[in-house]
């Protein structure tokens, strides 16, 4: 699990969150490994009898994977955690596996755990591991309205136990693991089904067990998004002027991310974002003048000189035609707050469809976002269909958010407010 979803867990069988005595309030109790630490399974002989066991256990598995995000270049798994009733934890070393099929028939036809499963289940799937039913624990707690939702946090909350928050961002990478990590990782999941069949009653009691089902189903196919142009996500990019120093940035950090990933190392950890922006900003022509120039720093910057300023040397010669935009054209509507200026009645469309969204997911006690997506409802209300017969408006703006991806319990509930929206603005327009 990744450090930004990772927090401190505690034991089944510890007792309340807190505990009122006449002089102090008592903290949760930690929660600890009710079997002990297993070993790390990191053999094919060891798989087959890990898979054995947990095709041998009754109910849903908890399973977690551990990543070198910080660390590694690689989105991979270096550890996965499973726990199911009857068989207790595992520690799957998958590195040095050859196969991971032996797993994957363990696990055809359960349903798995997970905590944040949009994390997690791009490194499993790369292994070849794909559930056949989910039920993911902080997207349940968001349904039911938890305003903190990480794994710690949900524990404490729910069961009663913290957790602690040491080793969330180590190396997993590191071989061979300390039993510290191993323990922190085995709690992981140590109380994961527990956790999601207090959930799944919470939601059956808010009425919103259906929404869940549809979100989990939707989890299945997830895959992590490709992102177009991720060069211009460069921290502090903004402060470089003119095209030919949004070329140096391109190339300094499409090189960087050559030899990052060439060494399965963080890119960051060869020259930071900041050295690619002295570099574009002053875009120096030679070694010396590029290694003295403040801000240029990182384990990187002197090894790999020679590349970087042939970059620099190449986004200073480049043809006009070739150098990058500013603002490429993008695919969605404008920003926000461009709207007013562009389309105002577009504007108050989106208004009023925030406003309306809003405030029907105060009232089911849910983050909006949850509700709708945001980028579905800007789509919505930036291109409308053009009729504005009621019931042909309402099946058009259905049709759309059938088409970005919206869950049909979204949809039930949002598509009438989107087409309120449509017709008041511009009914407000016309007066």
């Amino acid at each position: 699990m990744s450090e930004e979803n990772t927090e401190p867990k505690a034991g089944p069988d510890s007792g309340q969150t807190e505990q009122e005595t006449e002089d102090e309030t008592v903290p949760a109790p930690l929660l600890t490994l009710r079997d002990g630490l297993p070993p790390v399974t990191d053999t094919d002989d060891g798989l087959a009898k890990a898979a054995e066991a947990i095709a041998a256990g009754t109910g849903p598995v908890g399973i977690d994977a551990e990543r070198a995000s910080g660390y590694r270049y690689s989105n991979r798994a270096y550890l996965i955690q499973l726990r199911r009733e009857g068989s207790g934890i595992w520690l799957i070393d998958p590195i040095g596996l050859t196969t991971m099929q032996p797993l994957v028939d363990a696990l055809d036809g359960t349903e798995w755990i997970l905590h944040a499963a949009t994390q997690d289940l791009p490194c499993l799937s790369d292994l070849g591991l794909h559930p056949s039913a989910l039920f993911d624990t902080e997207l349940a707690g968001r349904l039911l309205g938890y305003p903190r939702v990480g794994l710690g946090t949900l524990v404490e909350t729910v069961l009663g136990f913290t957790m602690l928050k040491e080793h969330s961002a180590a190396d997993w990478s590191t071989r061979p693991l300390p039993d510290a990590w191993l323990e922190y990782a085995a709690l992981d999941v140590e109380v994961l089904v527990e956790l999601r069949d207090a959930l799944a009653t919470e939601l059956v009691e808010q009425g919103k067990d259906e929404w869940a089902r549809q979100e989990f189903n939707w989890l299945r196919g997830f895959e992590a998004p490709v992102r177009v142009d991720a060069w211009r996500r460069t921290s502090g990019m903004h402060r470089v002027r003119g095209r030919r120093g949004l070329a140096a940035v391109r190339g300094l950090w499409t090189e960087r991310d050559r030899i990052a990933q060439q060494r399965d190392v963080t890119p960051s950890r060869i020259i930071p974002d900041a050295a690619i922006v002295a570099a574009s900003q002053d875009l120096p022509q030679d070694k010396a003048s590029l290694l003295g120039l403040k801000g240029f720093h990182g384990r990187g910057a002197e090894r790999y000189v020679s590349s970087w300023v042939k970059v620099l040397n190449h986004a200073v010669t480049m043809d006009e035609d070739e150098l990058p935009v500013r603002s490429p054209r993008a695919d969605g509507p404008p920003p926000p707050r461009a709207w007013a200026d562009k389309d105002p009645v577009a504007a108050r469309r989106l208004t009023l469809a925030r406003e309306s969204v809003n405030g029907l997911a105060e009232e089911r006690n849910i983050p909006a976002e949850n509700l709708l997506t945001p980028d579905f409802l800007r789509r919505a209300m930036w291109t409308p269909p053009k009729t504005r017969d009621p019931g042909a408006l309402l099946d058009g703006i259905i049709e759309l958010l059938t088409g970005f991806g919206a869950r049909g319990w979204q949809i039930a509930l949002t598509a009438p407010l989107l087409t309120d929206a449509v017709l008041h603005a511009e009914t407000d327009d016309d007066s």
